[in-house]
């Protein structure tokens, strides 16, 4: 009983330091755990322990991360598919994407998206259709989209 106890301490412990160089969402706090050997029942204690702390928060996480990718951002959906592959699930990502990209930002998103799909002006009615599709599938809203061609 000891030796388990001196186990979840010394996780808990190596949790804490990571959390102390760098958010941390509970898949990548995980992952980072069972590398360092630690054992999954411990990893989940330890996890679960400091969620209740409120030193881990998926959601936190994600809108801090957003924030720091948005210069980088390609669309909505790559930036969803990004948070999905950092183990933040779907609906969590997708409130994370909503509180960061106001109209504003994500106006400012599509431009520089469209900047780099399209290298030569094309106005022809089937580019636009085109474009417009690609947008849509790229996660852009249809107010943004549409504003753009307006």
């Amino acid at each position: 009983m000891a030796e388990e106890s001196a186990f979840t301490s010394a996780c808990q412990q190596t949790a804490l330091r990571l959390i102390a160089r760098a958010e941390q969402c509970s898949a990548g706090l995980r992952r980072k755990l069972e590398k360092r050997g630690f054992e999954p029942e411990c990893i989940n204690t330890v996890i679960e322990h400091l969620c209740t702390l409120n030193l881990i928060d998926d959601n936190r996480f994600a809108q801090l991360w957003l924030e720091s990718k948005m210069r980088l951002a390609r669309s909505p959906r790559r930036l969803l598919i990004a948070l999905n592959s950092r183990g933040i699930d779907r609906d969590d990502a997708e409130t994370a994407i909503k509180n960061v990209l106001d109209e504003e930002t994500e106006y400012a998103l599509l431009l520089r998206f469209v900047k780099k799909q399209t290298r030569k002006k094309n106005t022809s009615e089937d580019a636009k259709r085109s474009l417009k599709y690609l947008l849509k599938n790229e996660g852009f809203s249809h107010s943004v989209t549409q504003r753009y061609f307006d």
